[in-house]
């Protein structure tokens, strides 16, 4: 990626261009926005796009940084905040479903990205596996924490659950959405922390 940088920090231009295709790229779909429309909409000019991106493709990714870092943040307040491992869980829950109940809210970002690039070795579609098997083995290490027995298949679980509820969250009632996913959580943490849960179809 080409950038444009002062002391480490991005130019005023960059950080336009960024904010300009995450509201974008959120809201209308990463193909359906072009280049010149971001470049117009950022107010820079189109040479000055590409001084800080080589390509299109490279934005996307940037984007879905953006993406990426929230959601870690997310995951690092719930950590820190020292609750239980279980606890722990809730919060990010309640997070995610704080995100579904959000004004504009239109789905996961990572799923959206990975439909729109089905190629397995394109770099937008290996960047959202990069991000989701972050999330799975953060989640995979906190429910190893409530019972030490093989906490894999829990966090495919709750992974399962997660998608779930962003894909509805933006089809049906988002607050009958949020209810249902935490109560699934509810269900898996005590699970979970009875006994081990088996893979489907062993």
């Amino acid at each position: 990626m080409v950038r444009s940088e002062s002391k480490g920090r991005p130019s005023e231009a960059r950080s336009r261009l960024v904010n300009t295709a995450c509201q974008l790229f959120y809201t209308e779909g990463i193909r359906a926005v072009g280049v010149d429309r971001i470049a117009t909409e950022a107010q820079v000019t189109r040479a000055t796009f590409y001084r800080h991106f080589a390509s299109k493709d490279d934005l996307v990714l940037a984007y879905l940084g953006v993406a990426d870092t929230a959601m870690r943040r997310r995951a690092d307040e719930a950590v820190t905040a020292g609750l239980p491992a279980a606890d722990t869980i809730r919060a990010l829950s309640k997070s995610i479903a704080g995100s579904i109940q959000s004004p504009g809210y239109r789905g996961c970002a990572f799923l959206n990205a990975v439909a729109e690039f089905p190629d397995p070795a394109h770099p937008v579609h290996m960047a959202v596996l990069a991000h989701r098997q972050w999330f799975l083995d953060k989640v995979t290490e906190l429910l190893a924490n409530i019972r030490e027995t093989p906490a894999e298949a829990a966090a495919h679980h709750f992974v399962m659950m997660r998608d779930g509820a962003t894909a509805a969250g933006c089809l049906f009632d988002p607050v009958l959405v949020c209810e249902t996913f935490l109560q699934g959580v509810e269900g898996l943490l005590r699970t979970h922390a009875s006994r081990s849960i088996e893979p489907a179809g062993s």
